[in-house]
């Protein structure tokens, strides 16, 4: 996700991998494996920064929670906003075993309606 996410950014502002990497200051080879998502994503927030500012992704747009979410995620790691709602996590072990084609429980259904019904 964050790959693509990126790679689509850069070539619709025109830059090739390596201006892209001249201007982050990164090696071409390694940040052409994270866009293929061989290498995960950064994490530091000043180089998530930076490759918003190359990208023209203004902070706080949703491109720019996409970019957070995308690196977030394709590293493994759950989204703050996520960790944060208690009833949201309460609901995520229903939603990964799902994903994983474990059938949930009726009463865990009826959990997750109600997190979706109120906005959850």
């Amino acid at each position: 996700m964050f790959g693509e996410f990126v790679k689509q950014k850069r070539i619709e502002c025109e830059l090739s991998l390596r201006e892209f990497c001249r201007r982050l200051n990164e090696d071409a080879s390694n940040w052409s494996k994270i866009e293929r998502g061989k290498l995960p994503p950064p994490q530091d927030i000043e180089k998530i920064e930076m490759i918003s500012g190359i990208l023209n992704i203004k902070k706080d747009s949703q491109e720019w929670n996409n970019l957070l979410d995308y690196a977030r995620i394709d590293a493994g790691i759950i989204p703050d906003y996520v960790m944060k709602d208690s009833e949201l996590m309460a609901v995520l072990p229903l939603f990964f075993r799902t994903v994983d084609n474990i059938k949930p429980t009726r009463e865990e259904l009826l959990k997750i309606i109600e997190a979706i019904k109120k906005g959850k």
